[in-house]
């Protein structure tokens, strides 16, 4: 068995580099988050009135983030709910409670092809906190995880705030959507900082504002969903929006010539098995972005892109052939704008 290591879940590059010397141009600060590292890029001239105070704060709010919503932190507020067998109300913070709301109204959207309750599945097939398997598990155990499976089970009313599952052994997995808010935040903290111009970016989930250091839009990269090798396929000039992609390609292991992806739809309980590679998805919200990318993706390219040009989201598809990839760009896609 083969198992490429779990560099990142999406593939979004951004190219500071694409006109002139813009990279020497740029304020950048960075660091680690939820096994990844995060990026916020800001134009050189743009006025930042204490960056060592900022970056303090964007490290404490990360760090408030991912305290509630990993499922890697035994005592995150995830986790806590995932280990509670209760199926009363439980209080909640309101901002975790929000994002299980958003979630499971992108569950519903999708016909649950993005559903957050999806953890024990993810952990029986080896990405999540358990660790690796060496083989693809029993169908046995397949059908035992999907019976604490399915987002109807998961409930928020963030009036209160609260949320409540009806099933004791039910599980969150927030972790196609987690990234996507903590970018919405940090550009939150930008804006509330009075920075107009910025690019925030963690584990390729990507949010612009205003331009880059050469007053033009941003430009970002979505690169050809290749296994151990990293190409640019398009790029694509964004302002004051966000992109998220889902592919199959970063984040798999094989057994006996098989690849198994982590991407796990939980009306099979299994990886998908279809061509599509990967899915960009440009939004407002990167947390939207985020898990609907993931839906797109479990979908495939023909239920996904007949649900995306339906709902007008601005995604696309590359599907691999046996001669490369061949492009699929819904028509709000091709709105945004030209691509190089």
């Amino acid at each position: 068995m083969r198992r490429l290591p779990c560099v990142a879940l999406v593939t979004i590059a951004v190219l500071l580099a694409a006109c002139g010397d813009e990279r020497a141009a740029v304020r950048e600060l960075t660091g680690t988050t939820m096994g990844t590292r995060f990026s916020v890029k800001i134009p050189a001239d743009e006025h930042v009135p204490d960056a060592e105070l900022l970056q303090r704060d964007i490290d404490a709010l990360l760090a408030d983030i991912e305290g509630t919503m990993s499922t890697y932190i035994i005592d995150s507020e995830l986790s806590l709910f995932n280990i509670s067998e209760s199926t009363e109300w439980q209080q909640a913070s309101k901002e975790f409670c929000l994002c299980v709301e958003e979630s499971l109204a992108i569950s519903a959207m999708t016909g649950g092809a993005f559903d957050i309750t999806v953890g024990p599945l993810v952990n029986l097939w080896g990405f999540g906190p358990d660790g690796a398997m060496l083989e693809p598990p029993s169908d046995e155990l397949i059908a035992a995880a999907r019976t604490r499976v399915g987002f109807k089970n998961l409930h928020a009313d963030c009036t209160k705030p609260a949320v409540r599952k009806d099933l004791a052994g039910l599980y969150i997995d927030l972790s196609a959507y987690a990234k996507g808010y903590a970018v919405d935040r940090l550009a939150e903290l930008l804006d509330e900082r009075g920075i107009d111009n910025y690019l925030v970016e963690i584990g390729g989930e990507i949010k612009v504002r205003g331009r880059n250091a050469d007053g033009e839009r941003w430009a970002v990269a979505i690169e050809e969903p290749l296994d151990e090798e990293r190409r640019v396929h398009t790029i694509v000039r964004l302002t004051d929006r966000a992109i998220a992609t889902s592919g199959d390609y970063r984040n798999f292991f094989e057994f006996e010539g098989r690849r198994y992806s982590h991407e796990i739809d939980t009306r099979s309980g299994r990886p998908v098995t279809h061509s599509l590679a990967s899915v960009s998805v440009i939004a407002d919200a990167a947390a939207y972005a985020d898990g609907m990318a993931t839906a797109l993706m479990v979908l495939g390219p023909e239920e996904g892109l007949a649900l995306a040009t339906s709902q007008n989201i601005a995604a696309l598809f590359l599907v691999r052939t046996a001669s490369g990839f061949t492009e699929h760009a819904t028509p709000a896609f091709a709105a945004e704008g030209p691509t190089t």
